[in-house]
């Protein structure tokens, strides 16, 4: 049987379900992936009428017309999702040819993180300070808590507000967490994040399941979001600079202005591949800069006068 033949009318959804049951073992990839990934491969096959499997490069240039109207952004997205599904027929010897080469390349500048200044962390502290302060509102010690994690430690959203009541130990500097794709990773766990988080968890009841109770389940990403830029707001940043998201990004750049390593920040981050951290680079270029121009042996001749006076056999 000559490679594509299996891909009669009807048998992309076959193909399709198979591409990301290999895709989420193999992979890791994320339910949401999955999600965007079948979405797009479904509405592809549809307008090829069940051929995306047997497509050639002229009907996925079509295909690609029909897209032009699309943002950027979603072009690269499905474009990116039929060169996967591509690769996977042929690596299964399934097709001997890849047509994705006639797609559109959609793509797109990765964005550079919106992060908080030292001075814009420093007020909203100040704020969560001084709500602390007053022993008779218990969410004013949830919201440190909230706060210390995702800017002490690095938590995504989801990661924060899911968080069980006993994965926090007194004692115990990290975190065992299960991120993007089932990954697992340890985060850190500061002094002042282990103490915000003790207080809180004292007004939690015993046999509460969650760190972050609400109703029957755990606080909602939503109701982060609305906490967090309240706060901002007490602290004078506008709510369009400010998220959970926003105190994770200043958590990553902040430790890599104090000279973090860039693989341990990847770690920490739990980013599968470190081209994703390293666009935290973009805010240490000055740094990097004067770092180069007052520590390189080149700069200013300085280390082979150095060397001449303190080094004998280098300078022979």
């Amino acid at each position: 049987m000559r490679p594509g033949a299996a891909f009669a009318q009807g048998e992309d959804a076959r193909a399709i379900e198979r591409f990301l049951e290999a895709l989420a073992a193999e992979a890791g990839a994320s339910r949401n992936t999955l999600l965007a990934y079948g979405t797009d491969l479904r509405s592809a096959s549809a307008v090829l009428e069940g051929a995306l499997g047997t497509a050639g490069p002229d009907q996925l240039g079509r295909l690609g017309e029909q897209w032009s109207g699309l943002a950027r952004a979603t072009i690269a997205r499905k474009s990116a999702a039929l060169r996967r599904f591509y690769r996977f027929l042929m690596d299964e010897g399934e097709r001997a040819d890849d047509p994705s080469v006639a797609l559109p390349r959609g793509q797109v500048r990765r964005p550079l993180p919106r992060i908080l200044s030292h001075a814009d962390v420093d007020r909203l502290f100040a704020v969560l300070e001084k709500r602390v302060a007053d022993p008779g509102r218990p969410e004013d010690l949830r919201a440190a808590a909230l706060v210390e994690l995702l800017y002490g430690s690095g938590l995504r959203a989801t990661e924060l507000v899911s968080l069980p009541r006993a994965a926090i130990r007194s004692g115990q500097p990290f975190l065992i967490l299960k991120g993007k794709g089932g990954r697992e990773r340890l985060a850190p766990i500061s002094e002042r994040a282990l103490a915000a988080v003790e207080a809180w968890r004292a007004l939690v009841p015993a046999g509460q399941p969650w760190l972050f109770p609400s109703g029957k389940a755990y606080l909602s990403r939503v109701r982060l979001y609305q906490l967090i830029r309240a706060l901002g707001a007490e602290a004078g940043i506008p709510p369009d600079r400010i998220s959970p998201h926003v105190l994770r990004h200043a958590f990553a750049t902040h430790l890599l202005e104090g000279g973090a390593d860039l693989r341990a920040l990847q770690t920490m981050l739990g980013h599968a591949d470190i081209a994703t951290t390293q666009i935290y680079t973009h805010v240490d270029n000055r740094r990097l800069i004067a770092l180069v121009n007052e520590r390189h042996p080149l700069a200013d001749g300085s280390a082979a006068e150095s060397a001449s006076v303190d080094d004998p056999e280098q300078a022979a």
